[in-house]
């Protein structure tokens, strides 16, 4: 062997010593978390939750940062353009990865090839809820009142996945709901609580308090089994065999992100998720917890992109 082919290997050899022990050493500085949604709403919760958790797992603090605007598109696109070193990572939803690529006509980024899918996180239940004046008390009865008289659902918005949760339903269903889009859950709530507007598709955690009261009638939560939280409450599905709908909240890191980030990423979050602490916190807004690895995370979102697309052809809703 030369002196300048054991050099070589030498070199090579501490090239490949040091790029282990920077994969090692994952993170070496902070994080920062983007909630592309205002604070205060529950994927900001989720979000705050499992940074705080992750934090400790991670040894390096992570940092919310929000970037509300455009049904989160604003917050997906400016970490779909981050650097790809694991540093930026996005607290993603169904609106950002499924609905919006399909609704908006500009599309400012690719759910698919622009991310680096890590962990779905949770499911979370919404509902479809009724102010208590409306003759109905099961999913079947409004069905049948809806084919008797017109009736009307509110909504948080356009393009929401509320919005979303009312078409399918109005599909599946075979029924006309004439849709009233408001700025947020919250004015939607008001009238329907005030009965302007007799129905309402809302998260399941915003429309607790009112159900609770009495002040709403829920006949039916949206996911696939009953909400741990309202066990009493049907699924729609129980009545329309296959529906189901639900916001969920998932990580995604830049695409090109390195593997062992994403691996560190991926476990502090499963590890972060199974903290019984977390569990208990997530219950609370009815959250189911998934905490999946980032080729579960892929394939959900090939599916719920497929599953969204002819709701979304078929209720003609476009977005600029």
């Amino acid at each position: 062997m030369t002196a300048i082919t054991r050099r070589i290997l030498l070199g090579s050899a501490l090239a490949l010593g040091l790029a282990g022990t920077a994969a090692a050493q994952f993170p070496e500085r902070q994080i920062t978390l983007v909630v592309p949604f205002a604070a205060g709403g529950s994927t900001d919760v989720v979000g705050r939750i499992v940074a705080e958790r992750m934090s400790q797992e991670l040894g390096q603090q992570i940092v919310v940062q929000n970037v509300g605007g455009a049904g989160g598109s604003l917050g997906a696109q400016q970490v779909a353009q981050a650097d790809a070193d694991g540093y930026t990572i996005l607290m993603a939803t169904v609106a950002t990865h499924a609905l919006n690529p399909l609704i908006l006509t500009q599309k400012p980024y690719d759910p698919v090839a622009d991310f680096a899918p890590i962990s779905l996180l949770v499911l979370v239940p919404n509902v479809l809820a009724v102010n208590p004046e409306l003759p109905v008390n099961t999913v079947q009865e409004l069905i049948d009142l809806a084919k008797e008289q017109p009736l009307a659902y509110a909504s948080s918005g356009n393009g929401t996945p509320l919005h979303l949760s009312g078409e399918l339903f109005k599909s599946m269903a075979g029924v006309e709901i004439d849709h009233i889009p408001y700025k947020g859950s919250g004015p939607a709530l008001t009238d329907v609580l005030g009965n302007q507007v007799p129905i309402i598709f809302d998260n399941l955690p915003s429309a607790s308090g009112h159900i609770s009261s009495g002040k709403l009638r829920a006949l039916g939560v949206t996911t696939a089994e009953r909400a741990p939280s309202f066990p009493d409450i049907p699924t729609i599905a129980e009545t329309l065999p296959g529906y189901e709908t639900y916001t969920w909240n998932a990580l995604f890191a830049p695409a090109g992100t390195p593997p062992e980030a994403i691996e560190a990423l991926a476990v502090a979050a499963r590890t972060a998720m199974a903290d019984p602490a977390v569990a208990e916190r997530m219950a609370e807004f009815s959250a189911t917890i998934v905490a999946s690895g980032p080729e579960e995370l892929a394939a959900h979102v090939q599916a719920e992109m497929a599953k969204w697309e002819p709701v979304v052809r078929d209720a003609n809703v476009t977005m600029d």
